[in-house]
């Protein structure tokens, strides 16, 4: 297991919220943070450690995403015409793991990003083994057919923990999906509160 994979229940002890909605998240039990001083009293965060909690809850959810990757997604929406935050959001779903994960292959976005660099999916007819590959509208994902009975691939579709956004189209039978459309973030079901306009704050800063 990935480094980023063993410590994604510390980044929801971490943000004081369950941001994948998981049952076993830890902050369901616990809401104050890791370590022997987390359940003194948080202080009122300032401007700048709200835009930094806005940036780190977002970077985590997408699988904890190194900050170099994250700060180039950001770059690129900001040369990019339209509303920055939306366009950002926008970029981050167009990534082959997150299209994976909203389309209920795997359970978790941590095991989209192995499940893709191990092989097991292909867009358009190719082995894709990046999990930052950046989808275009209409291009196929599909599970490779030795892979589809994998008992993670099982688990997600069988979950009743969040259903599949009307952006991807998702076809279970054959094993593939489809993004119909680029969403904004109105669209995307995030289990808490994101705020990509604090994160374009935080980066124009």
């Amino acid at each position: 297991m990935s480094k980023r994979a063993s410590a994604k229940y510390k980044i929801d002890r971490r943000m004081g919220e369950n941001i994948w909605g998981r049952p076993k998240s830890p902050v369901n039990r616990r809401e104050y943070g890791p370590g022997q001083h987390g359940q003194r009293r948080r202080g009122k965060l300032s401007d700048f450690g709200v835009q930094l909690k806005a940036k780190q809850k977002l970077k985590g959810y997408y699988g904890n995403i190194t900050e170099k990757q994250f700060r180039g997604i950001y770059s690129e929406a900001l040369r990019m015409k339209g509303n920055t935050a939306e366009i950002l959001i926008g970029l981050l779903e167009r990534r082959l793991d997150a299209l994976v994960y909203r389309a209920k292959i795997v359970p978790t976005v941590f095991a989209a990003r192995q499940f893709v660099s191990h092989g097991h999916v292909k867009v358009n007819g190719r082995r894709v083994t990046i999990p930052s590959y950046r989808l275009k509208l209409e291009d196929v994902v599909e599970v490779q057919e030795k892979s589809r009975e994998l008992g993670l691939v099982l688990e997600a579709l069988q979950s009743p923990e969040r259903d599949v956004p009307d952006y991807i189209e998702i076809d279970h039978k054959n094993m593939t999906a489809k993004l119909i459309r680029i969403p904004g973030l109105a669209d995307v079901p995030y289990p808490v509160q994101m705020e990509p306009n604090l994160v374009i704050e935080f980066y124009s800063s």
